[in-house]
């Protein structure tokens, strides 16, 4: 038996995948079967330690990427995507995977192509709130298409609508391993205050970063702070940091940090009362599953498409509030943190409706839905 995945080049895309690959080792072990060889095809591996991991075999497949503003891109971009479709036939025919799982983004493009025209079952996921061309491309062709938000299906063409079933996203199970035991002095935080927990995506945000830093007296005044910058960010912010909070008194409640490896999000999670985020899908789920109150600072749609949708979809659950990038100021950002940390009721409600966003099993009804086209597939 034999899995392909692909996907484009975010961890948006990767790390889905990743649980997915979680969760079909998991069946695979229970039900006592061969374990199946599984390969990635992308135009870059992303995370070598993650795939070598999981078992997963890494094969380049070029993609060119169609951008929504005028650049002479667009057009050798197109030829780099036929050389990919080329490429990923070739690939594909010699392999011949039983299913093709595809998480979407334009580096997905060729190998759902491919997969296609050699007539092998394919499986999308769409995390976001809106799909992306790449998944309503492939849409046309999938046997199954599973998606996070209920909002997604509608724009799908109607003559797919029965092949879709909302799973929720994939969560690496690292990330749903919550730990409370310890936590505090592990990150050395103060005792008897809120920790709010600042996430600024994997590349961190410079407006985000700017806004927490103009914030920064008043928010240590009655809270920990644990705030990821991003690695680019981090010496800059980290030196800002120490130049504001100079002769401060809770200097010490700020906490930077460039990168949260596995075990410390695993510590964050469990000592956090209030979260802001980017609206990525995979963080929006991670924040639902972790029960956590928060507010949402999507990127812009002039730059996504795709996280104003997700942060105001989530928010209507009742979980997050809003916070649009072009509103955002240090005033308006203390004033939400104070309005939800200081009313009991409303971060209680706030964490309920987060808990009833998320679908905890998600990777493992994805990994059981590949198993089964892949095991009809093979015989």
């Amino acid at each position: 038996m034999k899995i392909a995945f692909t996907g484009g080049v975010t961890g948006g895309h990767f790390y889905p995948i990743i649980a997915i690959t979680e969760g079909i080792q998991d069946l695979v072990r229970e039900k006592r079967l061969i374990a199946p060889t599984l390969y990635y095809l992308a135009p870059s591996a992303f995370d070598e330690k993650a795939l070598f991991e999981n078992g997963l075999i890494y094969i380049n497949i070029p993609a060119g990427k169609i951008r929504r503003y005028a650049s002479f891109r667009n057009i050798t971009d197109v030829f780099i995507t036929f050389y990919g479709i080329l490429k990923a036939i070739i690939i594909l025919f010699s392999l011949y995977p039983d299913v093709v799982v595809s998480k979407g983004g334009h580096g997905s493009v060729p190998t759902v192509i491919a997969a296609h025209l050699l007539r092998i079952p394919i499986i999308i996921h769409e995390s976001d709130a809106k799909p992306g061309r790449a998944n309503l491309l492939a849409a046309k062709f999938a046997t199954k298409i599973a998606i996070s938000f209920d909002s997604a299906a509608p724009y799908f063409p109607k003559k797919v609508q029965s092949r879709i079933a909302r799973t929720g996203t994939p969560i690496r199970k690292a990330l749903m391993r919550v730990e409370t035991e310890g936590a505090r002095q592990y990150l050395n935080l103060e005792a008897g205050i809120p920790t709010i927990v600042i996430f600024g995506g994997s590349q961190g945000a410079v407006k985000i970063n700017d806004i927490v830093l103009a914030a920064l007296p008043e928010i240590v005044s009655f809270a920990n702070v644990i705030h990821q910058t991003g690695q680019a960010n981090f010496k800059e912010v980290e030196a800002m940091g120490g130049v504001i909070l100079t002769k401060n008194p809770n200097a010490s409640r700020y906490h930077p940090m460039n990168y949260l490896d596995q075990v410390s999000i695993q510590r964050v999670a469990g000592v956090a009362d209030l979260i802001v985020s980017r609206a990525g899908a995979n963080s929006i789920s991670e924040i639902s599953f972790w029960k956590k109150p928060s507010i949402l600072i999507p990127i812009p749609e002039s730059i996504s498409h795709d996280q104003r949708m997700n942060a105001y979809a989530y928010a209507g659950t009742g979980a997050a509030i809003v916070i649009e990038e072009e509103n955002l100021t240090p005033h308006l950002l203390v004033s939400e943190m104070h309005r939800i940390m200081g009313d009991e009721a409303l971060s209680k409600k706030m964490s309920a409706s987060a808990e009833g966003f998320t679908e905890p099993d998600a990777a493992r009804v994805l990994a059981d839905a590949v198993l089964s086209i892949a095991l009809s597939h093979e015989s």
